[in-house]
């Protein structure tokens, strides 16, 4: 079921240092990516727009784009990972 347990939010100890004060765990209760990333902000404010710029999305282990309706399973492991650019 979508949205009734709590997801857990896992970032990357570099992106956590800088964006965190390296705490890298979170239970976050949304719907969707977009609520997420809106919790996440209430949390650290300013947030939103780094995960919404430099990070690349995994729920559950699939890859996603930072889909904003992507739903957020009730209980999922969700990992912000940063993106890779290449030149």
């Amino acid at each position: 079921m979508i949205g009734d347990a709590p997801a857990r939010v896992v970032f990357t100890s570099g992106f956590s240092k800088r964006y965190t004060n390296g705490v890298r765990e979170f239970e976050v209760k949304a719907k969707n990516l977009r609520g997420m990333i809106r919790a996440m902000d209430t949390l650290f404010p300013g947030l939103g727009e780094h995960l919404e710029e430099e990070t690349t999305v995994a729920i559950n282990g699939e890859l996603h784009e930072t889909g904003y309706f992507q739903p957020v399973p009730a209980g999922a492991e969700v990992f912000f990972i940063p993106k890779i650019e290449g030149g």
